[in-house]
C-alpha cells in the first residue's frame, strides 16, 4: 500500500514543481482608444486595462484581463473581463505552436452577451499567426471566426516596428453587417518600467461604424492609439 501511494504522489508533486517554478505578473494599461479586431470597444474614448499573468515552465499559462468599456445606449456593459488559459509547445529551433480559449464576460450587462473563443497559432521568431473561433459569439447562436499575422522587428534606438493584419468571418459577421479586414501599423519602445506604443488602426469599414468613430460604438474608422503601460513586479 505504500508503494502505491509513492506512485500516485508522483504526478502531485510534479504539478507542485510546476507551481513552483511559475512566474505571476500584472500589468497595468491606459490607452487612448480600446481596439479589439479593428473595431472601438470604448466609442473611440480611452480606457483603462490590468491583467494577472501566470505562467508555468511546463507550457501552461493562465490570466484574467479587465478593461473599461463603452458600448453605447444599447447596453449598460462598463467592465470587460477576461479569463483565458492556454499551452504552448515547441515544434523546433524558434517554432512554436499554441493553444488556448477565452471567456469573455461583461459586467453591467442585463442582455448577457458573454461568450467563449477557442484558439491555435503557430510563432516563429518575430512572427506569429493564429486562428480564432467562437462557437457562440456575444451570445448570438451564431459563429464567429478571426484570422490574424502579426510581425514585429527591431529598429535603431530600441524601436520596434509592429504589423497586424487580420479578417473577422463567419455566420455572425454576414447577418451583422459584412465580414471585413483590419489592420495596425505601430512603433513601441521600453522607458525603463514604462512600455510606450503608437499606432494606426484602420481596414475595411464594418457596416455599423459609418457614422464615425466619435458618435457610433464597434466603429473600424482609422485612428491612431496610443498605449502607455507597464509590467509588475518591476526590476525583473
Amino acid at each position: 500500500m505504500k508503494s502505491h501511494k509513492s506512485v500516485l504522489a508522483l504526478p502531485v508533486l510534479a504539478v507542485a514543481a510546476s507551481f513552483a517554478h511559475a512566474e505571476v505578473t500584472g500589468t497595468i494599461t491606459a490607452v487612448s482608444d480600446y481596439d479589439f479586431h479593428g473595431q472601438s470597444q470604448s466609442k473611440g474614448d480611452p480606457a483603462l486595462q490590468g491583467s494577472i499573468d501566470w505562467a508555468g515552465e511546463s507550457g501552461l499559462s493562465a490570466g484574467i484581463w479587465a478593461s473599461t468599456v463603452d458600448f453605447g445606449p444599447g447596453t449598460d456593459a462598463d467592465v470587460e473581463i477576461d479569463l483565458y488559459a492556454g499551452y504552448e509547445m515547441s515544434l523546433g529551433e524558434d517554432l512554436t505552436w499554441n493553444i488556448g480559449g477565452v471567456y469573455y464576460l461583461y459586467q453591467g450587462d442585463g442582455d448577457d452577451v458573454d461568450y467563449p473563443e477557442l484558439s491555435t497559432g503557430i510563432g516563429y521568431k518575430d512572427f506569429s499567426a493564429k486562428i480564432w473561433f467562437s462557437p457562440d459569439f456575444v451570445n448570438s447562436d451564431e459563429t464567429a471566426w478571426y484570422a490574424e499575422a502579426n510581425y514585429s522587428f527591431g529598429l535603431p534606438a530600441d524601436f520596434s516596428l509592429d504589423l497586424h493584419a487580420g479578417y473577422s468571418f463567419g455566420d455572425y459577421w454576414k447577418l451583422a453587417g459584412g465580414e471585413y479586414f483590419d489592420y495596425a501599423i505601430g512603433v513601441s519602445r521600453g522607458f525603463g518600467n514604462l512600455d510606450v506604443s503608437l499606432k494606426w488602426v484602420d481596414g475595411s469599414d464594418y457596416a455599423p461604424g459609418d457614422f464615425g468613430r466619435d458618435d457610433a460604438p464597434f466603429s473600424s474608422k482609422g485612428t491612431v492609439i496610443l498605449s502607455l503601460g507597464t509590467t509588475l513586479p518591476w526590476g525583473k
